[in-house]
């Protein structure tokens, strides 16, 4: 058995399973291009002594088609590798929705290993049975749906790309910014509307601006509501945030919404993100420990906005509507704390100002309609059960 390094620490074993059509296979070569070994459906007994014996960080795809699976037996391997202290396992459950499985299995013209001689839909019916408690297990759910490649691959590096932080095991903090139109992220494990602020898509001169924009964040700071809102957002964040890393959460999603997304729910994510930097930064100066996290910052329809106009000026196919495994798949890149994406110019302090023209805000009603364009501000725990009975905490970004 290889042992933890001193330089290195516990090596990672991830281990990828979910809904046949999910985008398993490619996770698993995104986690190739970040140095992992990655090997596909090797029989279940085989499993805990690969991981055990390899020298460097390891991705395992375990699925239906998997010799021996049950899904038992999976949680039964995944517990005796945490108990090494060598190692440090993780579950990642993949899958998508049945009207994309539907579609990808009727464009790969291939069967569902469930149901060679059947119709597709019952093999996608008793594999989510078969499979449910692991789903309910996974450290992390990545939900493919509307997930561009690019995206994909983008958040495997962002949670799992070792190579200049190999030792870095703190809790991911990811803040999103997002349209209610587009649908909310389903990895959220906190989600707040800001649909209620005054909104600059109104005013003619902002409205091809975003909250990045100093200007607009003034005239949001007009609304009398936008100080206690933002007080009570940070109170709570600063009131969870802390249980997270002490109940050894991996990965926390803090999402804020508005109707377009461009600009109340970008400004607020960037203030929020201004005031944990700035806390981490206060707890780090005063020596006090057993309070770290990295955080991200990812503003989802202003990447959507920059992806379009980038396929559009190639003459490509925009990825609105493209999946996992389609041809064509759009680069995306989007920035960490303090990072600009291209086009999106930001400098420390939120005094950066998007330069970029981006598409106009979409809106119902009119400025005397502020009931409703978005209801009072809520929270909502992404912990809770969806419709069907399953959880929707873990990671993923709907990107379109």
């Amino acid at each position: 058995m290889s042992e933890m390094s001193p330089d290195t620490g516990p090596r990672r074993v991830v281990l990828v399973t979910g809904l046949s059509g999910g985008g398993k296979a490619s996770i698993l070569h995104a986690l190739e291009d970040v140095g992992y070994d990655a090997v596909d459906n090797l029989p279940l007994g085989l499993v805990e002594d690969l991981a055990t014996r390899a020298d460097r960080d390891i991705a395992i795809g375990v699925d239906a088609r998997t010799r021996g699976f049950n899904a038992d037996l999976v949680l039964d391997t995944l517990a005796n590798l945490r108990r090494n202290p060598a190692l440090l396992a993780e579950l990642v459950f993949v899958w998508a929705d049945e009207a994309t499985l539907l579609r990808r299995y009727t464009e790969t013209r291939r069967r569902h290993p469930l149901a060679p001689s059947g119709r597709v839909t019952e093999g996608i019916e008793i594999e989510q049975e078969i499979t449910a408690r692991l789903r309910e297990a996974a450290d992390q759910l990545i939900d493919t749906s509307e997930l561009p490649l690019a995206r994909l691959r983008h958040l495997i590096e962002q949670h799992f790309d070792q190579r200049g932080q190999a030792s870095d095991t703190r809790m991911v903090v990811s803040l999103i910014s997002f349209a209610y139109g587009k649908g909310l992220p389903k990895e959220a494990d906190l989600v707040f509307d800001a649909r209620f602020l005054r909104n600059p898509h109104y005013d003619p001169i902002l409205r091809p601006r975003t909250g990045l924009d100093p200007e607009v964040g003034a005239y949001i700071r007009e609304d009398q509501d936008h100080a206690a809102y933002l007080s009570r957002i940070i109170g709570l964040v600063d009131l969870v945030l802390p249980r997270f890393v002490r109940e050894g959460k991996k990965y926390a999603t803090i999402a804020i919404g508005c109707t377009g997304g461009r600009h109340r729910s970008v400004y607020l994510v960037e203030r929020l993100a201004a005031h944990l930097a700035s806390r981490l930064a206060a707890t780090h100066a005063a020596g006090e420990s057993g309070l770290d996290w990295r955080q991200t910052v990812t503003h989802r329809e202003l990447a959507r906005g920059e992806l379009a106009r980038g396929e559009l000026a190639r003459g490509e196919l925009a990825i609105g509507k493209q999946g996992i495994g389609e041809p064509a798949a759009a680069k995306l890149s989007l920035r960490e704390a303090g990072v600009s994406e291209p086009g999106v110019h930001r400098a420390p302090g939120l005094q950066g100002e998007a330069r970029a023209s981006l598409p106009t805000e979409s809106t119902t009603g009119g400025p005397s309609s502020r009931a409703q364009d978005g209801a009072s501000g809520s929270v909502r725990n992404a912990n809770q059960a969806d419709g069907n009975g399953h959880k929707t905490t873990p990671i993923q970004a709907q990107e379109a």
